[in-house]
């Protein structure tokens, strides 16, 4: 294994804006390459070293969903079941349509949400979190805005589609953490750590519910896509984190690149951790990598870096090669997060790539892609 031509791509990153960023690869659970280059913080010159702190972004979903699986092993529900059987403030919803003359009108919706659409992103939920039902837990509150509470209220909101119609990205993963809550019994963020931080070692992982949660973070920035500019912006800045008490099982969870690199490892092999503790099962693991979309929601999931895949239990998975234009494998799996992170997990390899940056807008369709393309190629 070369993996020269990684090294050089990743020093490149900083000539095109991102401030710094960190890249591990593991096979089986060895650590078979590892670099870190440009700055944690720009502005104070203080290089990367490997150890910084960041938010996840969207790649808090895949946690999210493996946590919510450890509860579909034990029979607590199946993808099937109405989403209302646990949390009956969705039983009764309502979907935005289209009225003949154009118009719009709020009518009651034909199907139920199914746990199932919630993995799959299939719900009819949106992305608006500056919405009068959660300004007004957040008043209420006063600035708490616990997750049942905010989840609870978006059930008064009219879906975006038709549940199960339509696969757009939306809040479904937060509302699916609402859901571990109320199978598991405890809130969310003391799950994850019971059942998946703990036992794979993951001691720097965790939602920013203290200051000592946010130590160590590398500094964030924002890309203008007009002008290619990069600025500073707080650390503290996530606008998908709604109160003090908001766990966000789609954007909320911060990490560092080793402890991410466990959590992929573990999915890469069998859902088994390095230190021999089992997560998941491998046929869950084999479920959550297989396609869910029909040929309609298919034409949803249309990013352009992401052709050639589908969408699985809250993952992208690799359908067709020559569509990707990826030397990898079918099957192959992960997400990615607002400010630039990607996993990449492949099973048939026991392969895993996690890469951090903390950039929003953070050139994911010209850095992604290229991470992976490059890594087969080093094998």
């Amino acid at each position: 294994m070369d993996f020269q031509a990684l090294t050089m791509f990743l020093d490149g990153l900083p000539d095109m804006g991102i401030p710094g960023a960190d890249c591990i690869v593991l096979q089986g659970h060895q650590t078979i390459y590892r670099h870190f280059c440009g700055c944690a913080d720009r502005e104070e010159g203080v290089p990367m070293r490997g150890g910084e702190r960041f938010y996840l972004y969207s790649c808090s979903k895949v946690i999210t969903c493996v946590a919510a699986l450890t509860l579909y092993e034990k029979g607590r529900f199946l993808l099937t079941d109405p989403l209302c059987e646990y949390i009956p403030e969705f039983k009764n919803m309502t979907v935005r349509a289209a009225k003949a003359n154009g118009k719009e009108e709020v009518v009651p919706c034909r199907q139920k949400i199914t746990v199932g659409d919630l993995f799959s992103m299939t719900a009819g939920f949106d992305y608006d979190v500056d919405v009068p039902e959660i300004r007004e837990v957040q008043e209420k509150t006063c600035g708490r805005a616990p997750t049942m509470e905010v989840v609870r209220a978006l059930a008064a909101r009219p879906l975006a589609c038709e549940p199960g119609t339509h696969w757009r990205y939306s809040l479904c993963h937060d509302v699916l953490g609402a859901l571990v809550e109320v199978l598991s019994g405890q809130r969310f963020g003391r799950y994850l750590q019971e059942r998946i931080f703990e036992p794979l070692e993951m001691n720097r992982t965790r939602f920013p519910d203290s200051p000592l949660a946010r130590e160590g973070m590398m500094a964030q920035y924002r890309r203008d896509e007009g002008s290619g500019k990069v600025e500073r912006i707080s650390s503290e800045e996530n606008e998908l984190i709604l109160g003090t008490e908001y766990e966000s099982g789609g954007a909320g969870l911060i990490s560092c690149v080793e402890d991410y690199a466990r959590f992929a490892s573990a999915l890469a092999n069998g859902g088994v951790g390095k230190n021999g503790v089992r997560i998941l099962g491998q046929n869950t693991i084999d479920l959550m990598r297989t396609n869910r979309l029909d040929g309609r929601q298919m034409r949803d999931f249309d990013w352009e870096w992401l052709k050639g895949y589908g969408y699985g239990l809250g993952v992208r998975t690799l359908l067709d090669k020559a569509v990707a234009g990826s030397p990898g494998f079918p099957g192959e799996f992960g997400w990615s997060g607002a400010a630039g992170c990607y996993v990449l997990i492949d099973p048939e390899r026991h392969l895993s790539m996690f890469y951090a940056q903390q950039m929003r807008n953070s050139l994911e369709p010209y850095v992604h892609p290229r991470l992976r393309n490059i890594l087969y190629s080093c094998l």
